[in-house]
């Protein structure tokens, strides 16, 4: 006898919107099974409005309507029959994500969650790498996105601690990153890091996904070190336009992925790491397994 549920999760972070909607499985005897059904990606990159001038323009404001009404289609199709919306770092410094949230209530139904950085790490944390974590390893989990980078330490197959820092793709691009907030992240990450031995790294987001899918690497087996730094100097030695052409990425990957490999590579640097392992995970599953464990515990009350 088996029981399945359609949840979706909406992520609307600095550089892209997505939706994903996940079905899960239970079955009595056997481990509950979470399938992503559908994976859609809106490019609107709320970032560049508000990490310049504090506040979500009215055509992305538009566009985040058009998305939220497209999504609430999409979620219906799927027969959804929970989700959650959570704004990450655009939103949370936008002077007007209140009002953006309550246009979008109005006119879509969607109900937006704007989350803090602590929130937000702790959903990513929560996430299932129990796959991935061998309970006598070190791990550094790293979260790169538009606005902010999310870390969080596991050792002994337990979480250690996890930390947000407003150090993002789109933020790096536009020139926004303090010097100071840079050396607070690299020295938070040594000194969180200095005691353990033989630290990998687990990283999440789009651009480090298309990096390893460049590598032809199987799912499952790590990136080393020197792969990264090779490919590093090689995204540096392209040109935007050649990045599109010769690399294959689309155009508004094309750009995000260089601050995205220095956050990675130097991540991997500061932890002392040689691997780096990239699982197809980020906030939007958090979110997923979060909406599940919390209506287990309902049940279970």
């Amino acid at each position: 006898m088996i029981n399945q549920k359609t949840y979706a999760a909406i992520d609307i972070g600095s550089n892209a919107v997505r939706l994903l909607v996940s079905t899960i499985t239970e079955k009595e005897g056997s481990e509950t099974n979470f399938r992503k059904t559908s994976l859609v990606r809106v490019p609107i990159r709320l970032g560049a409005d508000v990490f310049l001038k504090q506040k979500v323009s009215d055509k992305n404001l538009e566009r985040m309507v058009d998305t939220m009404q497209a999504f609430n289609l999409l979620m219906k199709s799927h027969g959804v029959e929970k989700y959650k919306a959570c704004a990450t770092s655009a939103m949370r410094e936008a002077k007007n994500g209140e009002a953006v949230t309550n246009t979008i209530r109005e006119k879509t139904g969607v109900e937006i969650e704007i989350i803090d950085g602590s929130h937000e790490a702790a959903i990513i944390a929560a996430t299932d790498l129990h796959a991935l974590i061998q309970n006598d390893c070190n791990y550094l989990y790293v979260d790169v996105g538009g606005g902010s980078t999310e870390y969080t330490l596991y050792s002994n197959g337990k979480t250690v601690t996890s930390r947000s820092f407003k150090v993002g793709t789109v933020r790096m691009m536009e020139d926004l990153v303090e010097h100071r907030t840079w050396e607070e992240m690299r020295d938070w990450v040594k000194e969180t890091t200095k005691d353990y031995a033989d630290i990998d790294l687990i990283g999440s987001g789009g651009n480090i996904n298309n990096i390893f899918k460049t590598s032809g690497k199987k799912e499952g087996k790590p990136l080393s070190l020197k792969y990264l730094k090779d490919y590093d100097e090689k995204l540096n030695s392209y040109t935007y336009e050649e990045r599109i052409t010769e690399l294959d990425l689309k155009n508004d990957r094309a750009d995000v992925i260089i601050p995205a490999s220095k956050i990675y590579l130097n991540s991997m640097k500061w932890a002392r790491a040689g691997r780096i392992f990239v699982p197809k995970i980020g906030l939007a599953d958090g979110i997923i397994k979060s909406l599940y464990n919390t209506s287990k515990r309902k049940k279970k009350a």
